[in-house]
């Protein structure tokens, strides 16, 4: 099987966590990625980066959110698949070689897994909290009311972002939720059911600190994608899918 090239984009502002998910990322098993730090305007904790700068591609800009990260990222990145890496998670070692796998082997063009928790330290605290769905009319139901999948477990084929654009850069919170709404017209996500991602829980954490505005921008997401969300359900029970 061919070996095809990842991109593991990185985007970070004002994280303490940073070097862990470098050095994650730096430990995959999988040796034909490119790893791609995105610095959104930070003003603490770039000290982190330098023992790293060797090893990886490292973007400054000045500050724009997530999805301006990811983006900058994408624009600057030569991988056949994108691979998202928050820069408070951590990838466990053999994530991108199990997921590519899983998506070469089967023909896949996008998939997402399983994830456990972390706390602040890198402890597990959680068993397996991924949601995989039966059918394709239950997982299209289910993403109607709300985004069943973390963001840092997708992996998908990098020419989807030159047929679909890339992340909507007005969406603060919910950019990601938006973006694979966008696609699920052509594409299926595929689920791996090995927890591939830590995601950690902290004080500091946006999902916690700005939980009123998200929740907002959850419900403007869904209105935007309603009318075709809806489609989308009637066709895939129509099919028996």
């Amino acid at each position: 099987m061919e070996l095809k090239k990842v991109s593991i984009i990185i985007p970070f502002y004002n994280c303490e966590y940073v070097d862990k998910a470098i050095e994650s990322a730096i430990k995959q098993t999988y040796k034909n990625i490119e790893i791609i730090v995105v610095n959104d305007g930070s003003t603490m904790y770039k000290e982190k980066i330098i023992p790293y700068l060797k090893k990886i591609k490292y973007i400054e800009k000045s500050n724009g959110g997530t999805a301006s990260a990811l983006n900058a990222g994408i624009q600057n990145a030569t991988g056949d698949y994108f691979s998202w890496l928050s820069s408070d998670d951590i990838y466990v070692p053999d994530k991108i070689e199990k997921q590519l796998h899983f998506m070469q082997s089967n023909k896949f063009s996008v998939s997402y897994s399983n994830f456990l928790l972390i706390n602040e330290r890198g402890s597990i605290i959680s068993s397996p909290l991924g949601t995989g769905l039966a059918t394709q009319t239950q997982f299209l139901k289910r993403m109607r009311r709300g985004c069943i999948i973390n963001g840092c477990t997708v992996m998908l084929d990098m020419h989807i972002f030159k047929e679909f654009g890339l992340f909507d850069e007005t969406l603060p919170y919910t950019h990601d939720y938006d973006y694979w709404l966008r696609i699920l017209s052509k594409y299926h996500f595929h689920y791996y059911q090995d927890p591939l991602v830590n995601y950690r829980i902290h004080n500091n954490m946006g999902t916690i600190k700005h939980s009123a505005e998200i929740k907002l921008e959850i419900r403007k997401t869904i209105r935007r994608h309603k009318a075709q969300l809806n489609e989308l359900v009637r066709k895939a029970v129509q099919n028996g899918l």
